[in-house]
């Protein structure tokens, strides 16, 4: 496909739908951002949103091959924060192969090609097992290669699914429709915790998230699934529900994980996202497990509905 998607109607009735809901949902929070300390994060990440969202939809209107290599640019920025969070951005043979190969997967994508996607691993791999030789030193080089392939497979292989999607029937709203979803999941789940705070799920990863807390929040998302289901190729219950339960659970996964790496390494944020809280690794973590497990579910459900 190579249309100037903003010249498209239905393109723009979706930006304009997405927008006022963004809107809608940042003048709620506002209202109550002084009743508690979650409330005012929401509106941090949501204030953030009303800045980048119409930026992500110009990006995305414009004809192919340009929202693909944002999203190749996305996952290599994110690459980036991630090797500074670990303190490996100086180890510059690791970090260009890691971002080397986040470029293939792009190339990958743009000719459809999964073969040639699903290498990419075993080459970045092979290609970090010749630093120590080329270094001719041995010393923390396990670890190195091992970061540097974890890096590579959260946020190149897994991200980057992105890029497969982008290839379905209208795979350019299905990406719109699973960052609305993973990101209204997150925030409704951040701002209904101090009300909803039973059972807590993992105290030593994150406290702010309970069983009830992400109860309700998954049952919301599902209910935004089905408003905006418009935005898939089928509007049909099994994929509406399916996208809801992916973008909920599998965000929910992306974003501990991520918290994981964090903790461990105790850096917490790297620069600011705009305005919102975190940084822009933490706007990306929710999709390195949403966008795998959408793009493998949506082709099986595909072929079972064949």
């Amino acid at each position: 496909m190579s249309n100037f998607r903003l010249t498209d109607p239905i393109y723009l009735q979706t930006m304009a739908t997405v927008l006022s809901f963004i809107f809608l949902s940042g003048l709620v929070v506002f209202l109550l951002r002084q009743r508690n300390f979650y409330f005012v994060s929401a509106w941090a990440s949501i204030k953030s949103w009303l800045i980048f969202a119409p930026v992500l939809f110009l990006i995305f209107g414009l004809p192919d091959p340009w929202p693909l290599i944002f999203l190749t640019l996305v996952a290599v920025y994110g690459a980036k924060i991630y090797f500074q969070i670990l303190g490996m951005f100086h180890r510059t043979y690791f970090v260009f192969i890691c971002y080397a190969g986040i470029f293939g997967l792009g190339l990958a994508s743009y000719h459809d090609s999964l073969n040639a996607y699903n290498n990419m691993p075993m080459i970045v791999l092979g290609a970090s097992c010749l630093v120590p030789l080329i270094l001719n030193s041995y010393k923390r080089m396990i670890q190195y290669i091992s970061l540097t392939l974890l890096g590579f497979i959260f946020l190149g292989w897994s991200f980057m699914h992105l890029g497969l999607i982008l290839n379905f029937p209208s795979g350019i709203y299905q990406i719109l429709y699973l960052i609305v979803l993973t990101e209204f999941c997150d925030n409704t789940n951040l701002a209904v915790h101090r009300y909803f705070g039973w059972g807590k799920m993992f105290s030593e990863i994150d406290p702010k998230r309970t069983v009830s807390s992400t109860v309700i929040s998954i049952v919301l998302t599902l209910f935004l699934a089905g408003a905006m289901r418009q935005l898939l190729p089928d509007s049909s219950d099994k994929y509406w529900l399916a996208s809801g339960l992916i973008a909920s659970l599998g965000g929910m996964i992306g974003d501990l994980v991520m918290d994981v790496v964090r903790r461990d390494a105790h850096v917490k944020i790297i620069g600011p996202f705009i305005l919102g809280r975190g940084d822009f690794l933490h706007r990306m973590d929710r999709l390195i497990f949403v966008a795998p497990f959408y793009y493998y579910v949506m082709l099986a459900i595909g072929k079972l509905s064949a």
